[in-house]
């Protein structure tokens, strides 16, 4: 047996494995992330809905999702604890995909400063019509032009800053086929 052992070392045996499919998110032709079974999905559908779930499997250009049903329960001592209450099962294809992500950012939030430009111009263009219709000695045009431009310049900074990663011009997805 000992003489057999070290033979059996150095002898390889074909083993064959089948690698799962998978999608892939690119930015031009660039990798951003990929999707696996198994891994975690958050995306927005061509219907509207949100979805944030694993990911069971993928297969034949499908995603077999899995979302949990998360509740606080009561317990006798009076606290509560988390408890999954139940799951739903979807599949969705992968071109019904229409944005990837929520995106929600911890440090500065574009958004919220161009609302706030925005509504800080309102302000001032109807301070600045309020000035001129009761007194037109005080009327500054200039700040009137002002406000308005940094309005318009509010609106796109709070469209610069959308939610997700919009499927279309700028990112797609991929599918890769594995399986035979």
């Amino acid at each position: 047996m000992k003489i057999f052992l070290p033979l059996f070392i150095f002898i390889s045996t074909a083993s064959y494995s089948q690698s799962a499919d998978f999608i892939q998110l690119k930015k031009h032709k660039h990798v951003i992330n990929t999707y696996f079974s198994g891994g975690n999905i958050s995306f927005t559908a061509t219907s509207g809905t949100y979805f944030d779930g694993l990911i069971n499997g993928i297969k034949d250009d499908t995603l077999y999702l899995q979302q949990f049903v998360v509740r606080y329960v009561p317990t006798t001592l009076g606290t509560y604890i988390i408890d999954t209450v139940g799951s739903y099962h979807y599949k969705y294809h992968y071109n019904q995909i229409k944005a990837i992500g929520k995106t929600e950012k911890k440090n500065f939030n574009w958004r919220g400063s161009g609302a706030s430009l925005m509504g800080g111009a309102a302000l001032i263009t109807i301070g600045s019509g309020l000035v001129y219709a009761f007194d037109r000695k005080k009327f500054s045009a200039p700040l009137l032009y002002t406000a308005m431009g940094l309005g318009g310049l509010g609106y796109l900074i709070s469209k610069a800053g959308t939610g997700g990663m919009i499927i279309g011009k700028k990112y797609h997805l991929e599918y890769m086929k594995m399986s035979k």
